[in-house]
């Protein structure tokens, strides 16, 4: 308590001596005094040296040493806090709130709250908000046109001959539409209560709380939109009157306009892989009638799949065995037995250049979307370039304001501070010929043991 109190008192001096005091929140914020707290709640959120952590402050020591008086600039110290916020007094506090100004403390607190929120917004679980990356928009949905290929498509484009003119690449009447933005957002309010009886970490665990929630949501609609819940897909190409709707994944069978869809390709090791990848070599771009180029490969999985993906990513050797069996002698008639062999080989997969990423809530989503068992939503996984499939289109990111001075002090429920979170956007599918579904299909032999339907590393040789 006596360090958060001399924190708080020597944060007043500091900006006091910058001048700031008074001047509006969007000096306060561009103080030398708020940039050297925001470094340091950096260092505490990856617990380095010099860090500090938002649970460091005091509430109330906060609000007694940054709610100044209006008329010296003075902290209103902890007298006022114990006369106006305390809940059995019957001072009307609106009428208090009005004589002070609030924009330092809320200008840090809003800082310490923020930091809060982001570490939970932004947690290791939720791993789709970090495979694709967001696509700032004006718009609320919005037309993404395809690229044009000028001359012939026979030709070679981008042969310019001497005294010719270069070709344009330009946009054509082929485009994807993406799906209307949505706005997601929650408020945290601190009561009177809270700054009296200084429940500093109880305000904080409403942040984290705010902070999960708008990342789960983000994450969920993510999730939605990656494994083909969400028909969000709509474009327009050569031939189409109109924009059609589509699906994000067809099989070999549904006579799609490609195929991304594979059964039996469970994920059990390399040749799976390798199986994947394969597919991609018959995936042409629509705009240019050549085979994409799909960059980096990602696999997306069950977390199930933790310890089979680590087997598969990080192996440095490949052991093939030939199973043993009876073979013919060579220039003899008779059979003998043939006792098998191994081989050894180095992991090409490492050579792929492929990242994975485990998802918490992938089978969840599964099981809601497509109503299977949790053990048949765990043999679902996804390959391919996430970045060139999907895209977040985002109006603005996750922004914490401050309530409007005016709005304060809201005398019947006793909240004299607010802040509001929210983020604006929405999943978008831009072209699904990047990603692909795979899914094992389990079937029980004799001895009780299932397969994904694919080969995998135990070859015959005979």
């Amino acid at each position: 308590m006596v360090a958060a109190y001399l924190r708080a008192r020597e944060l007043h001096k500091q900006l006091a001596s910058e001048g700031v005091l008074g001047q509006g929140r969007r000096v306060l914020q561009r103080s030398q005094t708020c940039q050297t707290l925001q470094e340091c709640l950096d260092l505490g959120c990856r617990g380095q040296a010099g860090g500090i952590r938002p649970e460091d402050f005091s509430l109330r020591d906060m609000a007694a040493h940054l709610l100044v008086n209006r008329s010296d600039g003075q902290p209103v110290g902890q007298s006022f806090i114990q006369e106006y916020f305390d809940p059995r007094d019957p001072h009307p506090l609106q009428e208090a709130m009005g004589a002070v100004d609030a924009t330092a403390f809320i200008g840090v607190q809003g800082q310490i709250l923020i930091n809060r929120l982001l570490q939970m917004y932004e947690q290791e679980d939720f791993v789709c908000s970090k495979m694709i990356a967001p696509t700032p928009t004006t718009l609320n949905g919005e037309r993404i046109p395809g690229v044009a290929r000028p001359g012939d498509p026979g030709e070679d484009v981008t042969l310019v001959r001497e005294g010719q003119e270069f070709n344009t690449v330009g946009f054509g009447e082929e485009y994807v539409e993406t799906p209307m933005t949505t706005k997601h957002g929650e408020i945290i309010a601190i009561t009177k209560e809270a700054v009296f009886f200084d429940r500093t970490g109880m305000v904080l665990q409403r942040a984290a709380l705010v902070g999960e929630i708008l990342g789960l949501s983000k994450e969920k609609r993510l999730l939605q939109t990656i494994i083909g819940a969400t028909a969000s897909y709509r474009e327009k190409r050569k031939g189409d009157v109109a924009p059609v709707d589509l699906q994000t994944y067809y099989a070999a069978d549904d006579n799609g306009r490609w195929i991304n869809h594979f059964d039996g390709n469970g994920l059990v090791d390399y040749t799976n892989l390798d199986y994947a990848e394969q597919q991609f070599a018959n995936v042409v771009d629509p705009n240019t009638g050549e085979p994409i180029i799909v960059g980096g490969y990602q696999i997306l999985a069950p977390k199930a799949r933790r310890r089979t993906l680590e087997q598969i990513l990080t192996a440095t050797q490949l052991y093939r065995l030939t199973q043993p069996g009876a073979a013919q002698a060579p220039g003899l008639g008779s059979f003998s037995a043939w006792p098998g062999a191994i081989t050894i080989g180095g992991n090409f997969v490492q050579g792929m250049g492929v990242s994975a990423a485990l998802s918490q809530q992938l089978a969840k989503q599964l099981v809601l979307a497509y109503g299977l068992a949790l053990s048949d939503a765990a043999n679902y996984w996804f390959f391919g370039n996430f970045q060139k499939a999907f895209a977040y289109m985002e109006n603005w990111p996750i922004t914490v304001v401050q309530a409007p001075v005016n709005s304060e002090a809201e005398f019947t429920h006793d909240i004299p501070f607010r802040w509001k979170a929210s983020e604006r956007g929405t999943p978008a599918v831009l072209d699904p010929r990047f990603v692909q579904r795979h899914r094992a299909i389990t079937t029980s032999s004799s001895s009780g043991a299932s397969t994904g339907g694919v080969p995998n590393n135990w070859e015959n040789d005979q």
